[in-house]
């Protein structure tokens, strides 16, 4: 077992390597490699990140595979071209990586003790705010996040540092509360010129409020809403398809007829959920 073992990391040092020795001779040789900088691989570094979640959330293996390479590729770029500057290589990254997993697992590599994740949980923010810059437990959630996930990642700190609901039907109470304000600004069936910005504010607390139930029930809000919002892709789809079908363009369709294919469309299979311990 142990020779299996090594025979696999030695495999995958070598494939490491190759990685390493490909991306030299193409930075070295290839036009586009040539002309790339930390910035222009920043939006493409984006786009692969988001083909890499695409990927999980499908539960696609294979495609997985594939966008993990991707993702690699680019991380392993921005250390080289860091090495050409002389700031650092792709060793050093892997090193300070390994220094800050082992600085933040205390329960693992020292005496201190941690006996569930939310144990874990708390330590990892308490160290994160002895690290150098780290003058605030919400420091560290980067300020380009997208809203929906800055908020999960926001209420995630503040549980670390013990800023948190006991229950979850506190939080379905505050949610019922948020929604009663949110109604209390629509005295017209939309909000006025003069409570607009009132509204919106209110309208943001819900969302906060109802991305914390979300995470005290065990839901990521981000995965739940893009299996919706995949839900909707399809049934609508299938309305434009039927439609045309029966000789029908959807401008051309009253609400109603355009209800009956909506009908038909939610008797199709459901979107298939991520593979089981692909979260």
């Amino acid at each position: 077992m142990e020779n299996t073992s090594s025979a696999r990391r030695a495999a995958q040092l070598e494939a490491f390597g190759r990685l390493l020795d490909v991306l030299d001779r193409l930075r070295a040789e290839c036009p586009w490699d040539k002309k790339q900088t930390l910035e222009s691989l920043r939006h493409l570094t984006i786009e692969e990140t988001y083909e890499l979640s695409d990927a999980i959330i499908r539960g696609d293996l294979p495609d997985l595979k594939k966008e993990l390479g991707d993702v690699m590729l680019h991380l392993t770029f921005y250390a080289k071209i860091a090495s050409e500057q002389g700031a650092f290589d792709i060793a050093d990254v892997l090193n300070a990586q390994c220094e800050k997993l082992i600085f933040r697992h205390p329960h693992i590599y020292g005496n201190t003790t941690a006996d569930t994740e939310e144990d874990v949980k708390r330590n990892w923010e308490q160290l994160k705010l002895q690290e150098k810059g780290n003058s605030s437990v919400l420091g560290g959630v980067p300020s380009s996040l997208p809203a929906l996930v800055k908020a999960m990642r926001i209420q995630e700190k503040a549980r670390g540092a013990g800023f948190d609901w006991e229950r979850p039907e506190q939080v379905w109470e505050k949610v019922q509360e948020e929604l009663q304000e949110f109604q209390a600004e629509f005295v017209t069936p939309y909000p006025s010129e003069d409570n607009q910005a009132s509204a919106v504010a209110e309208f943001g607390d819900l969302l906060f409020s109802l991305i914390n139930f979300a995470r005290h029930a065990g839901i990521n809000p981000e995965e739940a809403l893009e299996r919706t919002n995949r839900k909707f892709i399809q049934r609508f789809q299938y309305l434009e398809s039927a439609a045309a079908e029966d000789g029908h363009q959807l401008r051309d369709l009253t609400l109603a007829q355009m209800d009956t294919y909506w009908e038909q469309a939610k008797k199709l299979p459901p979107v298939a959920p991520p593979t089981p311990g692909l979260k």
